[in-house]
């Protein structure tokens, strides 16, 4: 299989299947280290612009099978954003990609698309507009202009549409911020979160846990919990374990983590990143965290951390395809979660402890009016601070903090 052969399988099944690119392309398969890029590429750049990608062509056929409609979409991306691969070479794969039967049909459209070149389109309504040119949802675009209003959701769909940049995160349970400060191409940002000149991943540092890939709005949540050696730490939707890890290193491993996730398979990440980040007091376990836990003692934990499971209407780079996927049905559904969520843990944390809620997501229902619904039916928290950050401001992904304290008086 080829590498395009691959990226339309995979565009397949996110498009038609319900599927989520990163986790199908998780899975192993025979591309090089380089084809994987290029596969990497031609999907997340096809699902960013899958509505502009349709415009340039429905007008010419009147039908097209799944397939054929996924082929003609990664077609078209790579004749109108990809400079490095010839026009005739695109269009001759695309013939060869085809069923029998469409081949003819595939190799006529793609031509009649190549000579009248990219359509632009112009709308009356900016909403509107947006949403075609950047591929997001009207009532998503509407929702955020409902919400922040209508630049800043303007803006927000414009940079989903950008690649996202990729940070690090030191873990100084393994290496000191002088050490790492020192390399080669490492640049930092704050006192934890780094970009580096050359895949994350790839390094000797990652290997040896010394370091980790994760976003710099998502590594500064665990700085407002005002952590502390010795601390005893309940992270309720805790997987993969990236704040999980962080929590640790902020306590300098020293204490007691209680990490929860709804999935055993998904507490078991949990487990292989503390262990190749030497973390030692994290304790994982499967736990449906919208239900109280008779094996935990109310009123005994200094901090809590609810990581919500969201809508991740603020990963939109990262995961395009949440925006085909996700309906304001879901959204109402995740926000029953959520309280029941705050609700099922908030009796465990100490009088005179913190609480953190957050979520990646840009959505106020999950985020600024679950907090007051939160502190409505718990007198005894106030919120001392919260934070929206939008994926425009820094390049990074949108996510909600708040941070609540509990009375000691009441």
């Amino acid at each position: 299989m080829n590498v395009r052969e691959y990226a339309l399988n995979v565009l397949v099944k996110v498009l038609y299947d319900h599927g989520y690119a990163n986790l199908i392309m998780r899975q192993k398969n025979n591309l090089s280290e380089a084809d994987q890029a290029l596969a990497s590429e031609l999907v997340y750049g096809t699902l960013r612009n899958i509505t502009l990608l349709d415009y340039q062509w429905r007008d010419l056929a009147e039908h097209a099978d799944r397939r054929t409609a996924a082929l003609l979409d990664l077609s078209v991306y790579q004749l109108q954003h990809l400079d490095r691969i010839p026009d005739y070479a695109v269009i001759n794969e695309a013939v060869d990609l085809a069923a029998k039967h469409d081949r003819s049909f595939v190799n006529a459209i793609l031509h009649k698309v190549l000579k009248r070149g990219k359509i632009e389109p112009h709308l009356d309504d900016p909403l509107e507009q947006a949403s075609l040119m950047t591929s997001h949802p009207y009532w998503l675009l509407k929702l955020w202009s409902a919400h922040y209003g209508q630049e800043t959701a303007i803006r927000i769909a414009e940079q989903d549409q950008q690649r996202p940049q990729v940070y690090g995160r030191i873990n100084t349970l393994k290496i000191s911020r002088e050490a790492l400060a020192r390399e080669p191409g490492i640049r930092f940002l704050n006192e934890v979160s780094f970009i580096c000149d050359q895949p994350i991943a790839k390094t000797a540092h990652f290997e040896a846990g010394e370091i980790v890939a994760q976003d710099l709005s998502s590594a500064e949540i665990p700085l407002l919990m005002d952590l502390a050696p010795g601390m005893r730490v309940l992270d309720v939707c805790a997987a993969p374990g990236t704040k999980t890890q962080e929590i640790g290193m902020l306590m300098k491993n020293k204490g007691e983590i209680i990490a929860n996730d709804l999935y055993p398979e998904r507490t078991v990440l949990i487990q292989q990143l503390m262990q190749r980040t030497g973390t030692s007091i994290v304790h994982a376990s499967a736990r449906d965290a919208t239900q109280p836990d008779d094996s935990l003692e109310l009123e005994s934990f200094d901090r809590i951390l609810v990581d919500a499971p969201c809508s991740g209407l603020g990963d939109l780079s990262h995961k395009p395809e949440i925006r085909l996927h996700i309906t304001p049905e879901n959204l109402d559904a995740l926000v029953r979660t959520q309280m029941d969520i705050l609700n099922a843990n908030a009796p465990y944390l100490k009088k005179d402890g913190i609480l953190v809620y957050s979520t990646c997501t840009l959505n106020r229902k999950e985020n600024e009016l679950q907090a007051q619904k939160f502190l409505k039916s718990h007198p005894d928290f106030e919120l001392i601070e919260e934070h929206t950050k939008f994926p425009y401001e820094r390049n990074t992904d949108g996510f909600y903090t708040a941070k609540f304290h509990r009375s000691a008086m009441l």
